[in-house]
């Protein structure tokens, strides 16, 4: 079996803190981290879908972790098309407007190419320490499969370059008949790492959970299967804790994903207490059992 990474989609969520998960004497930003890095080789960073990192924020986090730790960095919303909130953009690239929302047209052309430069740049802290995985580009519920998507997949793998990007859709039509063979086959051609996902089913962002590779390295993401999968309460949508079937169900999928990649990435997501570091242990003891 290639390697396996197993970790969450947080580490500072205040469900967790609160959770009991973290001991009394983790009681700062640093500590935090280099307990979670103590129990976890991997974390994802959603807070930069939210707002751009600062590149003193990315430099402590390389230096709170040791050797061989990976941080996955989820692309800020405006780069993947999301509405973004106007006060989320650095003072200096906030545009004029009456609206609380932006999209990428709302923007000029330099603003936007700032945001993205600013974004990657931020970065280098992590790349410069060997412990920059994959930045994740989750594309909204109305990316659907057209040339044009797939157009702009390609540049934003080569935005992004030397760092590699990791492709989750959220639109059922890249799986529908012969559209999943075809968005596969896209996605191999030009090296995409594809992220499979297990979520709740019959929505409108709902994709099924394809089980395949398409590059040098595979993503399995956990959402969960909540019942409130459209609440705009983030612990309610996220908030479900796997059983021990359910992961022993994935576990053999997962081995052989990683038989055919040289590299595995597994994250859960179901962020709620601490739901996702009692998954991502028990889903990783499975995988080395």
């Amino acid at each position: 079996m290639g390697d396996v990474k197993v970790g969450t989609a947080s580490w500072t969520d205040k469900t967790l803190l609160e959770s009991g998960w973290y001991p009394p004497e983790a009681d700062s930003p640093e500590r935090r981290l280099g307990y979670y890095a103590e129990h976890f080789p991997l974390v994802e960073v959603d807070s930069t879908y939210y707002a751009p990192p600062a590149e003193q924020t990315t430099r402590l986090w390389a230096g709170r972790t040791p050797p061989g730790f990976t941080f996955n960095i989820k692309a800020f919303s405006l780069m993947t098309g999301h509405p973004t909130k106007v006060s989320a953009l650095p003072k200096d690239l906030r545009p004029d407007v009456a609206k609380a929302n932006v999209y990428p047209k709302d923007l000029p052309a330099q603003t936007y190419e700032d945001v993205w430069s600013r974004f990657l740049t931020a970065l280098d802290p992590l790349a410069d320490a060997g412990k920059l995985g994959l930045l994740l580009f989750q594309f909204p519920p109305w990316f659907t499969i057209r040339r044009a998507n797939k157009q702009a997949l390609l540049e934003v793998a080569a935005r992004c370059k030397p760092l590699r990007v990791a492709i989750e859709f959220r639109h059922a039509s890249w799986f529908e008949d012969d559209n999943r063979a075809e968005t596969l086959d896209f996605l191999r051609t030009h090296d995409l790492p594809y992220v499979v996902v297990d979520m709740p089913q019959g929505h409108r962002s709902s994709v099924p959970p394809v089980v395949e590779a398409t590059s040098d390295v595979a993503v399995v993401r956990f959402h969960g299967h909540s019942e409130h999968w459209t609440s705009k309460d983030i612990h309610e949508k996220f908030g479900y804790l796997y059983s021990t079937p359910e992961l022993r169900e994935w576990a053999p999928k997962i081995s052989a994903l990683a038989a055919t990649t040289g590299r595995t990435h597994v994250l859960m997501n179901n962020c709620y207490a601490d739901y996702a570091q009692r998954n991502a242990a028990e889903l990783d003891e499975l995988l080395r059992s």
